[in-house]
């Protein structure tokens, strides 16, 4: 009898058998989208690698991130197929493309977000609404129950208050505005409500502010711009009286049922403070107090009480800003448009398509999904004259082409379903930089700047954006 293969043969045949199946496989996963095509279409599907068996390119995305789509869009262009989270996606980049995507929402496309948002946030808010409300109810959130439980307790305090016309926060705006257009909001519409307003305004808000900071430090010449154009219309000038900190006469420190102001003695522990060595801040872990909260008026002179200013320096007092005011700062409005261009808080947008479309020359099939990348369109954009990967504020400048264009530049999305509290997002934004510049100079507390993430939102890895915050002191000469 003939002897059997070796171990080592017998090894190397299993193997070779392994791989062919595998590779059998792989291809059987593509015939399997390949003939999902919307025959009656004679547009091909998207170039693109549907990946291994179940799995797509999951694993890919999760170890590559961002190089993920980079590459695959250098390789296939502007539109490709890939699967992720077991669906198969169509990626989409370029401004007309985009343009396609967004003013199709309710014909071309629906708006479509993780499962693990839409359990979270609830059916009742505007981010996961599609249509008629509808409802998926889950067992063992506790996330979600925990939220819950603090925003229903809150709700409950509004609703037995004296005074229920008050408008005092964002809340109470939601629950009144629903009854001049004579609606009751629900306890639950309430509770979803509030939570989709914290995770929607204020990560992506708290997000753009680190980013503000970032590249503010990183170009220090725009901040000196941002201040030639404060004075330039009277928002930065100089007084011979050094307060502590914000005119004394005007801060004060409120309570929820009481307004404090702050007293001399008070001013002077602030000011020893001030000439302390300051400690690192974590730019990300910045938390409001929920009782104290200082508010801050600005006047434009310094009355009584003062502090002398030290010899060869003088203080700043900033005059009362108004709506009408910053949109005077052309320039400042050109800076807060650029860091949202570089980095934009939300990288891209999901929805579904509600029936075959074209785009790019390729057919998008009727229920796959669309991701489309605010990132990679600004970063791409032919339409910007001086490198996209660079700061540039002036880009956006009057006469420019990049001022003109519209789907090149969608931080806050576009259509239908834009951001509705852009204009308010933009309006902190101009505040805190005038803040910051008019009060303030900061240094990284770290070696180096730290790497970004994108997602969820763009946001410093590791341990945070930490700055070093040092009072501004500047000379006759304006220089820190």
């Amino acid at each position: 009898m003939p002897a059997g293969p070796s171990w080592p043969e017998a090894a190397a045949l299993v193997l070779l058998a392994l791989g062919l199946l595998i590779t059998l496989c792989r291809h059987l996963w593509a015939l399997r989208w390949s003939l999902s095509r919307d025959r009656a279409s004679a547009l091909p599907l998207p170039k693109g690698s549907m990946g291994w068996p179940f799995f797509g390119e999951t694993l890919h995305w999760l170890l590559q991130g961002s190089r993920f789509h980079s590459s695959r869009r250098e390789r296939y262009g502007n539109v490709f197929k890939t699967h992720l989270l077991g669906r198969p996606v169509v990626r989409v980049t370029g401004a007309e493309n985009i343009r396609k995507i967004l003013l199709g929402e309710h014909t071309l496309v629906s708006t479509q977000w993780p499962q693990s948002t839409q359990i979270i946030l609830g059916s009742h808010t505007l981010l996961s609404s599609t249509g008629d409300l509808h409802r998926q109810r889950r067992k063992g959130i506790k996330a979600r129950d925990m939220l819950h439980k603090f925003m229903e307790k809150a709700i409950q305090e509004k609703l037995q208050r004296n005074n229920p016309e008050d408008h005092s926060d964002a809340l109470d705006f939601i629950m009144n505005s629903a009854k001049e257009h004579g609606k009751e909001f629900t306890m639950q519409e309430l509770k979803e409500s509030a939570i989709e307003l914290i995770f929607a305004a204020f990560f992506t808000t708290a997000s753009a502010s680190t980013s503000l900071i970032l590249l503010l430090l990183k170009h220090p010449s725009v901040i000196e711009k941002i201040r030639q154009e404060l004075m330039s219309h009277e928002l930065y000038q100089q007084s011979e009286c050094c307060p502590a900190g914000p005119c004394l006469d005007t801060l004060t420190i409120q309570s929820r049922d009481r307004e404090k102001p702050l007293s001399h003695s008070m001013a002077n522990d602030i000011h020893k403070d001030q000439s302390q060595p300051p400690a690192p801040v974590e730019e990300d872990s910045l938390q409001p107090s929920a009782m104290l909260e200082p508010t801050v008026p600005r006047s434009t002179s310094c009355p009584s009480p003062q502090l002398p200013a030290p010899p060869g320096q003088s203080c700043h007092c900033t005059a009362d800003i108004s709506l009408e005011k910053l949109s005077r700062l052309h320039y400042l409005d050109c800076v807060i448009k650029e860091v949202l261009r570089v980095l934009p808080p939300v990288s891209g947008g999901y929805r579904t398509a509600l029936q075959t479309f074209e785009l790019d020359g390729y057919q998008i099939p009727k229920g796959w999904s669309v991701m489309y990348s605010i990132r990679d369109t600004h970063e791409t954009a032919a339409v910007y004259q001086s490198p996209p990967g660079s700061f540039d504020p002036e880009r956006f400048s009057a006469g420019r082409p990049e001022a003109a264009g519209r789907f090149h530049y969608i931080p806050f999305g576009g259509g239908a379903r834009s951001c509705i509290g852009k204009e308010l997002a933009q309006a902190i934004l101009k505040l805190l930089a005038i803040e910051l510049v008019s009060t303030a100079r900061w240094e990284l507390a770290t070696p180096g700047y730290p790497s970004m993430q994108t997602v969820p939102i763009v946001h410093p890895v590791d341990d945070g954006l930490q700055l070093y915050f040092h009072p501004l002191q500047p000379s006759r000469g304006h220089k820190a």
